[in-house]
Formats: C-alpha cells, structure tokens, sequence
C-alpha cells in the first residue's frame, strides 16, 4: 500500500447539494427558495416579525434585572463549623480558610467568597479568615476563643469607590487581608 492510494470507504464523505444548477437537480431555478419576494432576496433578516401584529417579545410583559454588581458568597454558619470539627473534617488547630472549608466539604465554589453568617453555636477555638462576617456570627467564634480576620470591611469603613457597588480585586483583597 502506498500513501498515494490511501482513499476513504465507499460512501464515508457525502459531496454537498449544488444548488442553482438547472430544474433537472431538483434545486434549479429558485435554489429551494420558493418563488420571489423578501425572503427569497439575500442579506434578509426578518426574524421575530409577525406580519405586523405586536412581536411577542414586546407583548409579554418584562420584570426584573441582572444586577452586575451584586457580590454572591459562599455561606457558612458557626454550627456547620462545630459540625464539621467534631466529624473530625477540620482542624481547629490551624487557620481555617477557603481552601481548608472546601476540602471539608462544606462549601463547593468560592464565588466572590466566603461570608461567615450566624446560626448555630460553637465551642471550638478556631481562627478564621474570610471574606466577609455578620457581627453575630463574629461575637459566638470570638466568644468560643477563637479569632476571625475578615479580608472586607464593613461597609461604613470601606472606601467610597467601593461603597458605590464596584467589586474589590484579589489585590486589594490581600491587602486588607495583610493589614488585619
């Protein structure tokens, strides 16, 4: 066998349909067009018109938006922290983080972070470092023994430009995270 008469099986590659070729091809004539008019032309795009009668798309009525701005966090309480300490999942000896939460399994994806919400009680020692911390949730670790470093302030204490709803850079981030 030489490379020159390498070919494909009979029937693997299907040529395409010419169209435009005479009315004996089936696709002469119009090209599979119809007969004339808009549609038939080239460079036509009519799509959600309906012949005039109020498009859908502007009857239905509209509701709501997508913010752009909005932070989604990743929620853990003090209670699931017990939990997961006594399961033997963390180590309350060492600093507990994203990494160290999501190998415990008690969060999946970090989306802007980590918030630590109040619910539940704890009595291990732990020291946390997290995006953001409601004040309660803060007071039960501290109350406990335990530390929580919050890498953004809250929002009285936050610069103006990011009071104004722009998102904070990893940058920025370890850098408040540096400074606590």
């Amino acid at each position: 066998m030489k490379l020159n008469e390498i070919t494909d099986n009979p029937g693997a590659r299907k040529s395409r349909r010419r169209i435009g070729r005479g009315i004996g091809s089936g696709r002469g004539k119009t090209s599979g067009r119809g007969v004339k008019g808009q549609k038939a032309r080239t460079g036509v795009s009519i799509k959600g018109f309906e012949g005039g009668q109020m498009p859908i798309h502007r009857r239905v009525p509209k509701r709501g938006f997508n913010n752009p701005s909005i932070q989604h966090y990743a929620e853990v309480t003090p209670g699931r922290l017990q939990q997961a300490v006594d399961a033997g999942r963390l180590d309350a000896g060492k600093m507990i983080d994203f990494a160290a939460l999501q190998a415990a399994g008690l969060i999946k994806n970090s989306h802007d972070g980590v918030r630590l919400i109040g619910g539940g009680e704890i009595k291990a020692k732990l020291t946390l470092t997290v995006t953001g911390a409601t004040a309660s949730a803060k007071a039960a670790v501290e109350k406990a023994g335990g530390t929580v470093t919050v890498l953004i302030l809250p929002k009285a204490e936050q610069p103006h430009h990011v009071r104004k709803g722009k998102r904070i850079s990893k940058a920025d981030r370890a850098a408040a995270a540096a400074q606590a």
